[in-house]
């Protein structure tokens, strides 16, 4: 029997621990997918940091370094600037990359360091308790915020994409999601164009996905889908916020696609 279907090469064939209904597997099988599409699985390495993607190493097949709290951008232009012949990526969730981490990516932006950050936002601290992150929604609740994001008392959630995209330093900046099968396959188109622009020596890339947590949502899988779909990208809206070909200056917001 022909095999149409089958785990990328860019994946290694073990369990998933991620709760029912958490999207970051399929955000992973996006990445396997890209490097062994582009041929890049045997030059990648990945940087995971603290937070539910600490355990990417567990399943992409590639060299991984683990770093501390929000550093995975100081670790990737380290190995980027020593090896720049190789391709390397972060894999960050919300609270690591735009919390304590924000200061590490928006300098590795701005001094266009070429590597890629995938940016899983799922609008919460997933692995360390349901904490309140900065992208959290107003009103939502979490257990540092049991009666809802005040936005007067803790600020507006920050939209990363569009900070980034603003940046003079020429990138590429996608914001996409992985909620329905549609949505799954223009994260997959933009994942790959930033391997694509790395491998091609051209500009920092960056791909905010939003994603989901039904366990800290306290939602089911398919409520949390609606919940991206009626709540976070109202909020966040997808599509690409900048390419290099625009040159310096902010992002213009190039399409919706």
């Amino acid at each position: 029997m022909e095999i149409i279907f089958s785990r990328p090469d860019g994946l290694v064939d073990v369990p998933t621990h991620y709760c029912p209904g958490c999207t970051h597997g399929i955000i992973h099988r996006l990445v396997g997918e890209a490097l062994e599409e582009l041929d890049l699985v045997g030059k990648a390495v990945g940087v995971a940091p603290v937070g539910c993607a600490v355990l990417a190493y567990n399943y992409f097949n590639c060299d991984m370094f683990e770093a501390s709290h929000g550093r995975a951008p100081a670790m990737a232009t380290g190995a980027k600037r020593c090896r720049p012949d190789l391709i390397v990526f972060t894999y960050q969730g919300d609270g690591d990359l735009a919390s304590i981490g924000m200061a590490e990516i928006i300098h590795a932006a701005n001094r266009g360091e070429k590597f890629t950050v995938i940016f899983v936002n799922n609008a919460i601290y997933g692995m360390t308790g349901g904490q309140m992150a900065p992208t959290t929604m107003p009103g939502q609740r979490t257990s540092t915020s049991p009666a809802g994001r005040d936005v007067d008392h803790c600020g507006h959630p920050i939209r990363v994409a569009e900070l980034i995209a603003a940046l003079q330093t020429p990138s590429y900046v996608a914001r996409v999601a992985v909620h329905t099968p549609a949505n799954v396959i223009k994260a997959k188109h933009a994942i790959r164009k930033a391997f694509e622009y790395q491998e091609a020596g051209t500009c920092f890339t960056f791909v905010e996905v939003l994603s989901t947590c039904p366990t800290n949502w306290g939602l089911g899988p398919l409520e949390s889908c609606h919940w991206v779909e009626k709540t976070m990208v109202p909020y966040y809206p997808l599509g690409t916020k900048k390419r290099p070909e625009d040159g310096p200056g902010p992002g213009r917001g190039v399409d919706e696609d």
